[in-house]
């Protein structure tokens, strides 16, 4: 259960998931879906800085497998386990 996140500013907004993101995380998150004109996908947003997003992430078992920096963007990847097996 992979989960990104990504914020230009320190400060946020945090882009927290994409349109296929599980929407109970997203709802946890307080997370908004929006579509930016001109594109043919839909993000969900939150005002709050990373911090607090990694933060409530690691609430509910997220862990950060590695971080970047792309331009000005900040980019998180965080890893959940699940009990799930084949």
């Amino acid at each position: 259960n992979p989960q990104v996140i990504h914020s230009t500013p320190e400060t946020g907004p945090t882009m927290v998931g994409d349109e296929y993101s599980d929407p109970s995380i997203m709802n946890y998150l307080g997370a908004q879906k929006t579509t930016m004109l001109g594109n043919n996908f839909s993000e969900y947003h939150v005002d709050e800085p990373p911090r607090l997003v990694l933060d409530k992430l690691d609430k509910i078992g997220f862990r950060v497998v590695s971080m970047t920096g792309v331009g000005q963007t900040l980019v998180w990847c965080l890893y959940k386990e699940t009990s799930n097996t084949l």
